[in-house]
C-alpha cells in the first residue's frame, strides 16, 4: 500500500474521530481499510487509547462527559442513540445517574458493556431521535416520556418546566406530541402530570413542592407568574388577594434582594392584599407548620 493511501485513509479516521468528539468505533477504522494488526499497532503507539471493547480515544486519552457519551453511542453499534436520564442530562434538563450511561438500540440486541445500561428499542422511531453537537439522542418528547417510566412526580415535572424555560417545548406542544407516543408506558403518567386543571409551570424546585401544600391547606389551584402591583409574583389567588412568595437561599442572601422583597411586600399590602412568603427550609422540612398557616390565613380572608 502506498504511503499516500496510507496518509489519507489516517486523515479521513482522524477527521471522522474529530466530528465525533475524538472517539472512534473499531468498526469505523475497518470500514476505512484499517486491519486488526494496523489498529493495535496504534493502540500501542498511544494514537489510539482504549476507552471499552470496540471504541476508541484518538490522540489523547482524557475523557470529557461529551467524549463518554459518544463513546457509549458508538459501543452500541448501528441504531444506537443516547437515553432516558443520559439523554436528559444532554438535554440539561435532568441528571444522569452516577457511573451509568443510558442507550437505546433500535435493533434486537443483547449487549452488554460495564457502565451502560443497554435497552433494545426496535419499536424506537427515526422520527424520535435527532442529535446534539453530533451526539444521537432521543427527541425531547421521547426522552420525557422515557423519563416517566423511572422518576417521580416531582422529578417529571422539574424536567417539563426545563423543557420549557430552556424553549425546547412547551407543555400545549408537549401534550399534542402525547399523541403520537400511545401505548409506550411513559405517556399516561405524562399526561396525567400534564393536565390542565392542575399543571402550572414553575422556576424553582420549591414552586413545585409548595403546591401540594397549598392544595392540602384548602386553596385552589393559584395563578403563577403574574404581574401584581408591578412585580411578578410565585403564587397569586386573586380572588382572595393572596401572594404567596417562596424563597430559595440562592436568591436571597445580598442587602439589595431583601430591599426589593421588603418594597414588593409593601405593595401588596398598600394595595389591599395579602402577601406571604414562605423560606425553603419551611417548605422542604416544615410542611406541616406551613400547610397549617395557610389554612388559617385562607379562613381570615373568606
Amino acid at each position: 500500500m502506498s504511503d499516500a493511501l496510507k496518509d489519507r485513509r489516517s486523515r479521513e479516521a482522524w477527521g471522522l474521530a474529530g466530528r465525533q468528539h475524538g472517539v472512534v468505533a473499531r468498526r469505523q477504522l475497518l470500514a476505512l481499510g484499517f486491519n486488526s494488526r494496523e489498529i493495535e499497532h496504534r493502540v500501542a503507539r498511544g494514537r489510539l487509547h482504549v476507552v471499552m471493547h470496540g471504541v476508541y480515544a484518538v490522540g489523547w486519552p482524557r475523557m470529557t462527559q461529551k467524549r463518554r457519551w459518544m463513546a457509549a453511542v458508538l459501543a452500541g453499534g448501528d441504531g444506537a442513540v443516547l437515553s432516558h436520564r443520559s439523554a436528559a442530562a444532554l438535554w440539561e434538563i435532568g441528571t444522569e445517574r452516577r457511573g451509568v450511561i443510558d442507550i437505546s438500540v433500535r435493533r434486537r440486541a443483547e449487549l452488554k458493556r460495564p457502565g451502560l445500561r443497554v435497552r433494545s428499542r426496535s419499536s424506537l422511531r427515526a422520527a424520535n431521535v435527532t442529535s446534539i453537537g453530533g451526539i444521537p439522542v432521543t427527541s425531547i418528547v421521547q426522552t420525557l416520556v422515557d423519563l416517566a417510566t423511572e422518576l417521580d412526580t416531582n422529578a417529571i415535572e422539574r424536567a417539563v418546566n426545563e423543557a420549557d424555560k430552556r424553549d425546547l417545548i412547551d407543555p400545549e406542544a408537549l401534550r399534542a406530541e402525547l399523541d403520537s407516543h400511545a401505548g409506550e408506558p411513559g405517556a399516561p403518567p405524562l399526561r396525567k402530570i400534564l393536565d390542565k386543571r392542575t399543571f402550572r409551570l414553575s422556576d424553582s424546585n420549591l414552586e413545585i413542592l409548595f403546591r401540594p401544600i397549598a392544595a392540602a391547606a384548602g386553596l385552589p389551584s393559584p395563578l403563577t407568574k403574574q404581574l401584581v402591583n408591578g412585580y411578578e409574583v410565585d403564587f397569586f389567588w386573586p380572588d382572595l388577594g393572596l401572594v404567596v412568595e417562596t424563597d430559595g437561599l440562592r436568591y436571597h442572601r445580598t442587602a439589595s434582594t431583601q430591599v426589593r422583597d421588603a418594597r414588593r411586600d409593601r405593595a401588596h399590602v398598600l394595595a389591599g392584599m395579602t402577601p406571604l412568603r414562605f423560606t425553603h427550609y419551611e417548605i422542604k422540612h416544615e410542611r406541616s407548620r406551613v400547610r397549617s398557616e395557610l389554612s388559617r390565613i385562607v379562613k381570615t380572608l373568606r
